[in-house]
């Protein structure tokens, strides 16, 4: 299963948002859905194209309501995420799985929250940088495109 991840922006709930239109509630109705974070909405897709399609068929309303997409490819990576873009690649053929762990997004997480990204690059190794930007409770590592690392 794949999972797909919406974080809410600040200063709305985004459950209320999505489930709240009709257009959204009706496509999202046949999943359960989950909380993962702090104003989160998640559901469990058959997998990455499915994901991918979901976050397209709801593009407007995550553009107004979502500040983060998220998605979890277990086939790729069991305990990190991708971010919308990345996931859309490796859906379209543009990026091939195993390249895409290079580029990191780690967040930090308060009281469930995802807070203030980290942008760093995996070490030679194959490790992760430590998360030093404030004391948090723990971290979700999100693996990034090119693009939105340089823009960072």
């Amino acid at each position: 299963m794949t999972r797909v991840c919406f974080v809410g922006s600040e200063d709305v709930d985004v459950q209320y948002e999505l489930l709240s239109r009709e257009t959204a509630r009706e496509a999202l109705s046949t999943y359960q859905r989950y909380a993962p974070f702090e104003n989160s909405l998640a559901v469990d897709t058959v997998s990455l194209g499915a994901a991918v399609s979901l976050c397209n068929d709801l593009n407007w309303y995550l553009v107004r309501f979502v500040d983060l997409a998220l998605v979890r490819e277990p086939s790729i990576a069991a305990d990190e995420w991708l971010s919308r873009s990345l996931a859309a690649a490796v859906r379209d053929g543009d990026v091939r799985p195993g390249e895409t762990g290079e580029r990191l997004a780690i967040y930090g997480v308060e009281e469930g929250r995802l807070v203030e990204p980290m942008y760093v690059t995996r070490r030679p190794d194959g490790t992760v940088p430590g998360y030093d930007l404030r004391e948090v409770e723990e971290t979700v590592t999100v693996r990034v495109t090119g693009e939105e690392f340089d823009a960072a």
